[in-house]
């Protein structure tokens, strides 16, 4: 089966169909830095960790470029109220999001460039358009830059508008604007913002619009044509929007698909810090594992929306625990290599059809019962082939538990597993050598000992495996 996407632009799922054989090129629209990640936050990232995965793993050379927004309104308003540089915070937020990126097991992109170190590039970008007639330098001196929309015949393609229908762009103030809903490509410096967020151009110093600083980093890294661009749905309109017009006025092709993923809402609302609902992800954590709040992403499809609820959180944590609990109990399940084992059919035409991850993980699921059922039989080999299936399987979603990602919190949290491990260790030798000499009451007193402390014990053919 061939891979096919859900594309936007074209409101069709079509086949995925590279531009370059053998290679894909994606581009996701990152993160402004103004504040903590939350859970909506990271979802986008984790959708497209698995989109990313899911091509190298059926065989693809994969470039993906995920950019930081480091420059913006929202991060100089949130630095001036809290009385730090605007390059401070976006610098400490940035290192927020990565932290939060590394929990959750999202890979690193190929490359993730900061719109900061992009100037030249956006004002080189900006001349073209000017250069071809679609942008316009504000005749009323503020050193604004924009982009004429009614130059651009196909504009509101994309989000399937008409520009009469759409209303004023709200990025600039509109006295310059030949047609309110123009958007800004440059703003000019104004007094009441810090010199250090300004950058000289032919216009006079200023900072860069937002949308010119995708269309900028996605041309230099992946060409002026290139696969698969993703993001929020929240983006489609005006950010990709005006990307896309940008790009194609420019003369590039851009992007050949667009993918958007869909919002975690509470109360049926947006999760954002203005409606104050957001749910941070180390405040999360400290109720479920990472690889559990990976696992609740995972499971809905990138295209649902996801109502977001502790409750449904706790029954994925819980789920996942089952599939753990297989893999600790099949023989050899970790030393499988899950790059030696074949995926199973059906998990390949789940995530075939639009990355389909609750088919995908439907099968894992069956899986497992399988490998229990194995177990429970005796059949120690067919269980350890099912297990290193689903090692396989999981890997793919980034939801292998045996990946260092998931190894723990580092330093003391480590520390402490290793030493609980080495301790339940020598308590099953102990009951081990016990029950050989037919001790049998010690033994049941070191069990009732581990059981005291919180920790179940279960006796299988390969040995007794523990679990917490």
């Amino acid at each position: 089966m061939t891979l096919r996407i859900h594309d936007s632009a074209t409101r069709t799922v079509r086949d995925f169909v590279p531009l370059h054989e053998g290679k894909v090129g994606i581009y996701l629209c990152g993160l402004t830095v103004q504040s903590e990640p939350h859970v909506g936050h990271i979802r986008s990232g984790v959708n497209f960790d698995v989109l990313q995965r899911w091509l190298r793993a059926s065989g693809y050379e994969v470039t993906f470029i995920r950019n930081t927004t480091d420059i913006d309104d929202k991060i100089l308003s949130k630095a001036e109220e809290q009385g730090r540089p605007w390059y401070n915070l976006a610098y400490e937020m940035a290192h927020e999001l990565s932290k939060a990126y590394g929990l959750l097991n999202v890979a690193r992109p190929t490359y993730e460039p900061n719109a900061t170190g992009h100037i030249p590039e956006m004002v080189e970008m900006i001349e073209l358009l000017i250069d071809r007639g679609h942008a316009y330098p504000a005749a009323d001196g503020s050193g604004d830059v924009y982009f004429d929309v009614r130059s651009w015949k196909e504009y509101g393609e994309l989000s399937g508008q008409k520009v009469e229908e759409m209303e004023a762009a709200a990025d600039a103030d509109p006295r310059g604007k030949r047609d309110p809903r123009d958007f800004a490509l440059w703003k000019g410096a104004k007094a009441t913002e810090p010199y250090t967020a300004t950058w000289p151009s032919p216009w006079g110093r200023g900072r860069p619009g937002w949308h010119i600083e995708c269309s900028a980093m996605a041309g230099k890294y992946l060409g002026e044509a290139f696969d698969i661009h993703g993001g929020g749905i929240d983006l489609r309109f005006p950010h990709h929007e005006n990307e896309q017009a940008q790009s194609r006025a420019a003369g590039h092709g851009f992007a050949n698909y667009w993918m958007h993923n869909a919002w975690i809402t509470t109360a049926g609302e947006k999760m954002s810090k203005s409606l104050g609902n957001s749910l941070l992800v180390p405040n999360v954590l400290e109720r479920v594992r990472a690889v559990e709040l990976r696992f609740y992403m995972v499971s809905a499809h990138y295209r649902s929306m996801v109502e977001f609820s502790f409750e449904a959180l706790d029954e994925a944590a819980t789920a996942f625990r089952r599939i753990e609990n297989f893999l600790d109990r099949a023989p050899e399940a970790v030393a499988l290599a899950p790059a030696r084992a074949k995926l199973p059919a059906a998990f390949t035409e789940a995530m075939d059809d639009d990355l389909g991850t609750p088919a995908a993980v439907a099968v894992i699921a069956n899986h497992v019962r399988e490998g229990n059922k194995q177990l429970a039989e005796g059949d120690a080999t067919a269980a350890a082939v099912s297990a290193g299936r689903v090692r396989a399987m999981l890997d793919v979603l980034g939801l292998d538990p045996a990946d260092v990602a998931f190894a723990g919190g580092g330093g003391e949290e480590t520390a402490l597993a290793g030493a609980v491990d080495a301790l339940v260790a020598s308590l099953l030798e102990q009951r081990a050598a016990a029950r050989a000499a037919k001790e049998f009451a010690a033994a049941d007193a070191i069990r009732d000992q581990i059981k005291a402390a919180g920790i179940q014990l279960e006796d299988t053919p390969g040995g007794t495996t523990w679990s917490i």
